[in-house]
């Protein structure tokens, strides 16, 4: 990220950003936005981001500003990296933590698990495949969010779009006790096609091992040729962008949502 000046966000600015947890991406653009405007006096500067990440996600959140938003749209296309925790014996509506567990696996199952079991049922979720989108997500139906029908108690049944993996590698296992519980936190690094979702990868690797999954933890490792190494954390940016504030311009702090 190269910015000495107010001008330079104008001019078109890619901000690198590692997304908070807790925060959506809306939250962190809006913020920026914010920071923007009170801290540089700037006006009507487009601020947009190129991939929404979940709230209890986290990881590579791309930020354009000014001129660069409209290079959004190539920045959405590209592929996506991620590491994940999937947690299997464990099944949600949400395919995530967001909401309850909804049914456990059986314990005889679950502790039959092993790396090879596991390894295996990643194939057929390798390649190009048809994913069925998850229940919460920002799909439309009919106008409507399916999030929003989902949490209103009518979650759609949303139909199976083409989405391809890369790469479906399996890191680690590890066997705990949730609630009681005998699950399986399982490890993995995804390397996919825009479009793909990682809950959904969960939830249908807990189904086709017989003992349910759901996502327990995100985090995004890269998009497009942006990785890791390239990101702020969200503060030290907002810092940075106040930093350039003439005297008795500054923006005070505020919380995370």
């Amino acid at each position: 990220m190269q910015f000495k000046k107010p001008e330079d966000f104008t001019a078109g600015q890619v901000l690198l950003i590692d997304k908070p947890l807790g925060w959506t991406s809306f939250d962190v653009v809006n913020k920026v936005r914010t920071t923007l405007y009170k801290s540089l006096d700037l006006k009507k500067l487009k601020v947009g981001h190129a991939g929404t990440l979940d709230p209890l996600a986290t990881g590579v959140l791309v930020v354009c500003t000014g001129a660069m938003t409209k290079q959004i749209d190539g920045l959405l296309s590209a592929d996506k990296g991620y590491r994940a925790v999937i947690r299997l014996g464990a099944t949600t509506a949400s395919s995530d933590a967001e909401t309850e567990v909804a049914s456990w696996g059986a314990p005889d199952a679950v502790l039959a698990l092993d790396r090879e079991r596991v390894a295996a049922a990643l194939t057929p979720l390798t390649g190009v495949i048809q994913q069925r989108p998850p229940a919460f997500s920002a799909k439309k139906i009919e106008g409507q969010r399916a999030y929003a029908l989902a949490r209103a108690g009518a979650a759609p049944d949303l139909p199976p779009v083409t989405v391809t993996v890369h790469r479906f590698d399996l890191k680690g296992l590890q066997p705990t006790v949730t609630d009681g519980h005998p699950v399986l936190d399982v490890t993995v690094e995804i390397h996919c096609s825009k479009g793909t979702y990682i809950r959904s990868l969960a939830r249908d690797l807990g189904a086709a091992l017989g003992v349910g999954g759901t996502l327990a933890a995100l985090h995004r490792t890269a998009s497009g040729t942006f990785t890791d190494a390239d990101t702020w954390p969200l503060e030290a940016l907002l810092a940075r962008i106040r930093s350039l504030a003439p005297a008795g311009n500054d923006t005070p702090e505020t919380p995370a949502p």
